[in-house]
């Protein structure tokens, strides 16, 4: 399956996204505004979590391919304009890695065992998301959510399922194949089995699904990270495969 993304416009997003996170940290009425999506944080937590994860992940890819990720700690300024300078640094010390690294480059991740390959270009494309969704959340917390740009948000339908569903670990419940439609022209099929998740390119109809969703990129998106519910999309078939996929760890 080929990225839809190239690496260079991955990190030109990265950029993009990382730049509107900042303005809006810049711009909040207040730090400790809670955010509702990620409960138990305020944007200062989410603002915390987004830049020390970035600058662990600049020490991912700059190690190469490793058995386990490097240590590292950094921990936010609570000061406003020193926080907004601290995560710009952040995030161009994962986009320096990046850059330094290229595309092929071999990294540790925690995905092993899913269809992303474990290399920089596929590190970076899955830092693209976290950054766009928790961008969102930062836009959720100030009352103005916007959806996910069409170019993160359609290579994100494809990169969730990669990435975070495809696995060789068992599926616990009966098989199930569930098929995933952006109405921008993407659709994904996942099939459930004893032998673990699979996601295809969805181009034709070889049979029917078990459930379906249909909605914008950026909704599945949004749904696929727990953002929206299932529910706010266009659902049909079965809705608790839905719910078994929202709750299963296939690590346990």
């Amino acid at each position: 399956m080929q990225n839809a993304l190239k690496f260079p416009d991955v990190l030109r997003l990265i950029d993009e996204r990382a730049t509107a996170f900042g303005a809006l940290i810049a711009s909040a009425p207040s730090l400790d505004a809670p955010v509702p999506s990620c409960p138990g944080w305020t944007l200062f937590d989410l603002a915390q979590h987004l830049g020390a994860g970035r600058r662990k992940w600049a020490a991912v890819v700059a190690a190469g391919p490793a058995d386990a990720p490097p240590a590292v700690s950094s921990t936010a300024p609570r000061q406003r304009d020193d926080l907004v300078a601290w995560w710009a640094a952040s995030a161009q010390e994962l986009l320096s890695a990046l850059r330094e690294a290229g595309s092929d480059r071999g990294c540790w991740t925690w995905w092993a065992d899913s269809q992303s390959p474990e290399t920089s270009g596929a590190a970076a494309r899955h830092q693209l998301q976290e950054i766009a969704v928790h961008t969102y959340d930062a836009q959720l917390t100030l009352g103005a959510p916007q959806p996910l740009p069409d170019e993160v948000a359609l290579d994100g339908v494809e990169e969730f399922q990669l990435t975070c569903c495809s696995t060789t670990v068992a599926w616990p419940h009966e098989p199930a194949v569930v098929d995933y439609h952006a109405i921008e022209g993407i659709s994904l099929r996942l099939r459930l089995s004893a032998d673990g998740a699979r996601a295809i390119r969805w181009e034709a109809a070889d049979e029917e699904p078990d459930a379906s969703l249909r909605g914008t990129a950026s909704d599945l998106v949004l749904v696929f990270y727990g953002r929206i519910p299932p529910e706010a999309l266009e659902l049909k078939g079965d809705p608790r495969i839905f719910d078994q996929l929202a709750a299963w760890d296939p690590s346990v």
